[in-house]
């Protein structure tokens, strides 16, 4: 959607996996603009609007997820926005090109505020990022983070950081976003401080929730409630490093619960093994990429963690050197790959994938120092950073 909204993808046709049309010919029904106001559990059905009753044999909660909203005065004005779904993504382009916007505020420097900030600048627009904390990304480590910051500011973005945002009043071009550290003028603000589980329908009804606060599941799909099934960003899934279940608000998550589902319900019986937290996004030219815990979380799950960052080039030295940054987390008793985080020019993605893939297979150090991955010079060095960080952690230990 930010690719969308920054003029990428011209269409936002092109975003719709799966039109109406496409679903009737396979035989589904599919109704629009239609809200469900309650589920009557014991008499299986749900309550629509226009007091439309439907009932149901087994009922699926995709319910999504919803914007966290500050607690801050003027976060309802007009040209203040969130981005959660297609609609939302099209108003703003609207709000954009009516506007004839200048300048947006970003509130927050997680996933969308960043890849929104891409977007806005590459369209021509002043972009301002107000973020609580000191480094974009907090997932990532300060090393790895700053290296972010680095672009943002290269490409003319400004990045305020540890700022409170205190209200969003009306100014002289817009909106005027007033902080602790100053006032900032904007045609534009997007609030994209964080999202939470909706699981309003499913607290109506009594199905069980997890404690990440999102509809408790099994690996089957299935939630604490006969015939009732819950998928995607409201659910909860199984972290197989950490072993506990939590929240990843993730559409390829959100796809395999659907297909799990769906078999488990179609009389084809399947199983959702879990995830290993693995995620990535663009940055300009950068690639931005992790998986697994970080040292806080392997803490909590019961683990010694140690780490290593290591700085190296996605292609080998005689093609020249892309900055490539590693980090790679173990645990200490055992030599078990932990988590792991990469930034880079070029390479990020793929070596969080390869180390992803180890995440899930619960490989050491050992192994994963000594792998044989796919070498050639413009793709990396005959010792990949990979095995440089799990050799350089492996001595550590």
């Amino acid at each position: 959607m930010p690719y969308y909204i920054g003029d990428v993808v011209k269409d936002h046709k092109l975003l719709i996996a799966r039109t109406p049309e496409k679903f009737k010919s396979a035989g589904i029904e599919i109704r629009l603009s239609t809200e469900v106001h309650s589920i009557d559990y014991p008499q299986h059905y749900v309550e629509c609007s226009g007091n439309e009753r439907i009932p149901f044999d087994i009922l699926v909660l995709a319910l999504g997820a919803e914007a966290v909203v500050p607690g801050i005065e003027g976060i309802r004005k007009p040209g203040v926005f969130f981005l959660r779904n297609l609609e939302d993504a099209i108003a703003i382009k609207g709000w954009l090109r009516e506007k004839k916007i200048e300048k947006v505020v970003i509130l927050g420097a997680g996933f969308i505020g960043l890849e929104m900030a891409e977007a806005l600048k590459m369209a021509g627009i002043q972009v301002t990022i107000l973020h609580k904390a000191k480094w974009p990304a907090n997932r990532w480590d300060e090393e790895l983070s700053s290296f972010m910051h680095e672009i943002l500011v290269a490409r003319g973005v400004e990045f305020v950081p540890e700022v409170e945002v205190k209200e969003i009043d009306d100014g002289e071009r817009g909106l005027l976003v007033k902080t602790d550290k100053g006032n900032w003028e904007a045609g534009l603000v997007l609030v994209a401080t964080g999202v939470r589980p909706d699981v309003r329908l499913a607290r109506s009804v009594g199905a069980a929730l997890g404690r990440s606060g999102a509809i408790a599941v099994n690996f089957n799909q299935k939630t604490s409630l006969d015939d009732v099934y819950a998928v995607g960003d409201c659910a909860e899934v199984f972290h197989r490093v950490s072993k506990k279940w939590v929240n990843f608000p993730l559409g390829d998550i959100a796809n395999k619960q659907g297909r799990v589902a769906g078999r488990n319900i179609g009389g084809r019986p399947m199983v959702f093994e879990g995830v290993v937290g693995a995620q990535s996004f663009r940055l300009f030219e950068l690639e931005c990429a992790a998986t697994g815990l970080s040292e806080k979380e392997a803490v909590d799950a019961g683990y010694n963690p140690v780490s290593t960052i290591i700085w190296g080039s996605a292609t080998a030295p005689s093609m020249g050197r892309k900055r490539l940054g590693l980090k790679l987390i173990a645990d200490k008793s055992t030599g078990r790959i932990l988590g792991a985080q990469a930034v880079g020019l070029e390479g990020a993605v793929s070596r969080i994938n390869v180390l992803s893939v180890a995440l899930f297979a619960e490989m050491n150090l050992d192994q994963i120092g000594y792998l044989d991955l796919a070498y050639a010079p413009p793709f990396g060095p005959a010792w990949d950073i990979v095995h440089v960080a799990a050799q350089t952690l492996k001595r550590m230990i």
